[in-house]
């Protein structure tokens, strides 16, 4: 754990120039203590723990003003900038290298509990401030949600998506994107 730790506290210090420094990212950044609880929630919610599993989760969304359901399932490198609002719903699935900002909300849309209900997010993708992505979609790899959108499909990978509901802005080139994020 505490391998962990270092290692996404470090991916903060690589992603937010306001970090000074690690120990900042570890003490201060309420998006690393909300992923530190779900850690350990998702562990139990795996084991059918599951009122455990919501309690530990209720009291890092009380800390952090930060909502994972145990049952999301989360990358590394996970950037969650401010944090304060964001919803990730039970179903949802975040690849790796993911920079969410406040109030970003990965929500469904009903139906039976038993099916994926919560979008999945591919790795290298960026979402805006308040953006809400709801229903079983994907937000393909590389793409970047704006701010404020409502995401009711699939994005394809490399592309930027605005508005509500959201549309097609951009394409990104692969090779572009990834001189981006270097």
């Amino acid at each position: 754990m505490i391998k962990f730790i270092i290692e996404e506290a470090k991916n903060i210090l690589d992603k937010d120039p306001a970090a000074k420094n690690i120990w900042e990212a570890i003490l201060c950044y309420p998006g690393l203590k909300a992923i530190i609880y779900h850690r350990l929630s998702h562990k139990l919610y795996n084991k059918k723990m599951y009122t455990l599993a919501r309690i530990i989760s209720q009291w890092a969304r009380k800390k952090t003003g930060i909502e994972i359901h145990p049952g999301a399932k989360l990358g590394r490198n996970i950037f969650i900038d401010h944090g304060m609002g964001i919803v990730i719903g039970e179903t949802a699935e975040v690849g790796n290298n993911v920079t969410m900002y406040h109030g970003v909300t990965l929500g469904g849309i009903g139906g039976d509990p038993n099916t994926k209900r919560h979008p999945t997010v591919e790795d290298n993708v960026m979402i805006g401030a308040g953006a809400k992505i709801l229903g079983p979609i994907t937000i393909g790899k590389g793409a970047k949600v704006g701010a404020n959108a409502v995401v009711l499909d699939d994005v394809p990978p490399y592309t930027t998506v605005v508005g509500m509901p959201a549309r097609v802005v951009k394409h990104h080139k692969k090779d572009d994107y990834l001189m981006y994020v270097i």
